[in-house]
């Protein structure tokens, strides 16, 4: 390991990007599985690892979901969550902010509660045994319609509490985000803020729309904002951060290698970028991996390295104490106080 890998690794650090789903390791796709009694079409947990080959987004859609197939209690997404916290303390994450697909649950009969029960139990309980703080956001499927979203949005009201912000995700080509303005309107009267995937395979377009008819307080991915100088200068004078997955673009085919990452260009023309995992269980990765293929293939200096954590705190969902208090033990561990 190198002097900048164990940098990377001592730095506390905020995930703002993560799928709990995308967590679902195969040997725990296979315990749960049998725990259940569902047959899963792989032999072994090496062969669910050989399909982890992507053409592009939906390649992964595809097999992701067949994999959520085993979520079917709410003990189910506690131990997914729980074995995704075990990982966040190997990477020293001290903050997440967890994605959650419930249409992707309840469209198989599984109950709302379980799925939010399970996943907030678990993230109590990393609170107080390892001191991960955490925010959650509940994820539109923009592969369904907008009515089955207002649907969701309905399920999770006596659950509000536990919920920050909702967001959008799933197959982005031929699902711009005014499919789903009417949804993120009543979200935001309700107190929910926004998040939005866009700018992964989708055009500049789809970021505009995200920020114009969603809301949007923070874009997922967003790499094709370098493609409109106009929207590289709005998202750097509102300072609008985008949770960037290096990994997740690598595997996916949104780039060919990570020498094409655009995150330093994105450092270099004003944008608060953050490096995020995705979907570490599927792209080969979790938080740390994302930070050392940047830094390896990007040439990132510990300066750049540091202001990428930093920016994941003040890109958060928590208070301005918050930040400041996490803001200042980056600082004491990099030596810059």
């Amino acid at each position: 390991m190198t002097d900048l890998h164990k940098f990377i690794r001592s730095l506390p650090k905020a995930e703002l990007h993560l799928h709990i789903e995308g967590t679902l390791e195969p040997e725990l796709m296979f315990q749960l599985a049998m725990r259940n009694g569902i047959e899963l079409n792989y032999s072994s947990e090496q062969a669910v690892r050989e399909a982890y080959q992507f053409d592009h987004l939906q390649d992964f859609l595809d097999i992701y979901y067949a994999g959520a197939s085993v979520l079917l209690k709410e003990q189910d997404f506690y131990d997914l969550t729980w074995a995704y916290l075990l990982k966040a303390k190997e990477n020293n994450i001290v903050h997440t902010e967890i994605m959650f697909d419930p249409q992707a649950h309840t469209e198989r009969g599984v109950p709302f509660s379980a799925i939010i029960g399970g996943i907030y139990r678990a993230l109590v309980d990393g609170f107080e045994q390892m001191g991960i703080t955490f925010r959650l956001i509940m994820s539109f499927l923009r592969h369904l319609s907008q009515e089955d979203g207002f649907k969701t949005l309905e399920e999770s009201v006596p659950f509000k509490g536990w919920i920050t912000a909702v967001g959008l995700d799933s197959s982005e080509k031929n699902f711009p985000p005014d499919l789903f303005a009417d949804l993120f309107e009543k979200a935001q009267e309700m107190g929910f803020l926004t998040v939005a995937h866009a700018g992964e395979e989708g055009p500049p377009e789809y970021i505009w729309g995200a920020l114009d008819l969603l809301r949007a307080s923070r874009i997922d991915h967003g790499n094709s904002a370098l493609e409109d100088s106009d929207l590289v200068d709005v998202l750097g004078i509102y300072e609008v951060p985008l949770t960037s997955c290096p990994l997740s673009n690598l595997k996916l085919k949104v780039i060919q290698k990570m020498a094409d990452h655009p995150l330093k260009e994105m450092m270099d023309r004003g944008i608060k970028v953050t490096v995020n995992s995705d979907d570490p269980a599927y792209f080969g990765g979790y938080l740390n991996d994302n930070y050392f293929a940047v830094a390896d293939a990007l040439s990132l200096t510990r300066e750049e390295i540091v202001q990428l954590v930093k920016n994941s705190f003040e890109a958060s969902f928590i208070t301005d104490g918050e930040k400041r208090a996490f803001l200042n033990r980056v600082g004491e561990v990099a030596g810059i106080l």
